[in-house]
Order: structure tokens, then C-alpha cells, then sequence
């Protein structure tokens, strides 16, 4: 269990959405805070003067080196990094162009290696520290029309299975948070590829799969839910592998997958999403 009491922790993405909410409360609650995004002067307010926001782009190497360096200079130590920064596209596989695929990893995956990378040496050198990685019921579950976000969470899912082998050896813990639908700037925020246009042949279902999913993301719950979690996860006498969090019937669907026949699951999720 990490002690309360000086702690140190990063978020990533910290501008708006989740990781505003994670880093604003953890803030309230004692604890010393960084957060970064790309362009803190712009996000200023948003950062309600409890924590520090530090500029870092998470697909530019140097930038997060850079950042790393200054939050670990002012320190000497770092007790937690929240892997939250992230984006989303949105579109057919077929529609997608490499370039937009490329974007949607480059954030969401490498940017979280990238993150963790420049951190993990001084908390190996300490002997402690948490990573908690933000994946998604979309890391569980693959969405239809998403499914580059969805391959980027799943891929984060992998990631924090076989990091959790090498760091504890070293003290260092590492866990995933899994978010359902939460009321963010996520949905606006998110993109679709060039092509998901009139002329697609996916133009009638992926219209009706992303109605259903906008409508949900926007019925969704208040991210201080999840910053309540990761004040409690950064409490722990063990981090645990696993938190799932969201509506009920988000975190038993992803239950349940794992125990019906793919074809239901499937048959499920076509109906739901108003699927052929």
C-alpha cells in the first residue's frame, strides 16, 4: 500500500475529461499532482489552479523525455503514473487510410509506452510505484465502426499483462482501468475517417451503430466515478490486475463474454447496435 502522504503522481491527458477529473480530485485529496497535455496554456482553467500542468505530447518522443525529466528534477521521485491520454476514430476498416490508423496507435499505444518507458527507470531505482493504465470495455469488447480504438485498447490490455511480469520484480505494480460510457469531451473530440462519408458503402450502418454509441456516451456516467477509483486504487495494498467501471449492464456484458459462445455475443451486439 502506498502511504498518502507527499505522493507524487502523473496524469497523462489531464486537460479534460477523465484525466481532468482524475487529477483535480486526487489534487483535492492531498496529493501532489502533474498533469500533462499538449498545450497547457490553452487548458489553463480547466486545471481549476489545483494542479500543475505540464506540457507533453505523447507521440513526440522528446517531448515526453522532456517532461519526464522536469517532473523528476523538481521531485526526485514519482509514486504513480495514470496512463489516460488517448483519442478515437471512428469508421470502417476499409475506410480507413494508414495515416488515420497510424494516429489512433501512435496516441493511444505508443503514447502509453512511450509514457511508462520514461518513468519506469527512477521507479526502479526507488524499488515502488504504480502504473494504472486507462483501457476501455471497448478493450474487452470489439466495437463495430471503432475498431482501430478498439485494437489500440486491446493492445494496452496485452501490454499491461506482461509489464506486470518484469516490473515486480523491481516493486513497480501495474493495473488497467476500464471504463464504459462516461459523459466526456471524448465523444466530440472523437474523429471520423475521411471516407466514413455519403459515398461509403458502411454509410447506413455505420450511422446506426454510432447513434447508438454517441447516444450512450452522452447518457453516460460522471468521470469523478473514476477519479473516486484511481484515489482508491493508489491506496491498495495490491494493485489489482482488473477494474472495471461503468453502467451495470456495460461491465456484465463484458462478463458475460467471456462465458457464452461467440455467436451469441455477437448477435448481441448486432441488435444492439443496429446491425445487419
Amino acid at each position: 500500500m502506498m502511504e498518502h502522504r507527499n505522493q507524487v503522481v502523473i496524469v497523462t491527458g489531464a486537460s479534460s475529461g477523465i484525466g481532468n477529473a482524475c487529477a483535480t480530485y486526487l489534487a483535492k485529496k492531498g496529493l501532489k499532482v502533474y498533469g500533462t497535455c499538449r498545450n497547457p496554456s490553452a487548458h489553463a482553467k480547466k486545471a481549476d489552479e489545483f494542479f500543475e500542468l505540464v506540457p507533453m505530447d505523447v507521440t513526440d518522443d522528446a517531448s515526453v523525455a522532456k517532461a519526464a525529466e522536469l517532473i523528476i528534477s523538481k521531485e526526485g521521485r514519482i509514486d504513480a503514473v495514470i496512463c489516460n491520454a488517448g483519442m478515437g476514430i471512428a469508421g470502417s476498416i476499409e475506410d480507413s487510410s494508414i495515416e488515420e490508423i497510424r494516429v489512433q496507435m501512435e496516441t493511444n499505444f505508443l503514447g502509453t509506452v512511450r509514457t511508462i518507458k520514461a518513468f519506469i527507470p527512477t521507479m526502479r531505482a526507488a524499488g515502488t510505484g504504480r502504473f494504472i493504465i486507462l483501457s476501455s470495455i471497448a478493450g474487452l469488447i470489439g466495437m463495430p465502426f471503432q475498431p482501430f480504438y478498439s485494437a489500440s485498447k486491446f493492445a494496452l490490455e496485452g501490454l499491461a499483462e506482461s509489464l506486470r511480469y518484469e516490473t515486480r520484480p523491481f516493486g513497480i505494480e501495474v493495473g488497467l482501468v476500464e471504463p464504459g460510457d462516461f459523459r466526456t469531451g471524448f465523444t466530440a473530440a472523437r474523429r471520423n475517417v475521411k471516407k466514413a462519408d455519403d459515398s461509403s458503402p458502411y454509410k447506413q450502418y455505420f450511422d446506426a451503430a454510432m447513434g447508438v454509441q454517441i447516444h450512450d456516451e452522452g447518457a453516460g456516467f460522471d468521470p469523478l466515478i473514476i477519479a473516486k477509483l484511481m484515489y482508491r486504487l493508489l491506496h491498495v495494498r495490491r494493485l489489482p490486475l482488473r477494474k472495471t467501471v461503468g453502467p451495470a449492464i456495460e461491465r456484465l456484458a463484458a462478463m458475460v463474454k467471456r462465458l457464452v459462445p461467440a455467436f451469441l455475443s455477437e448477435k448481441f451486439y448486432r441488435v444492439y447496435y443496429k446491425q445487419p
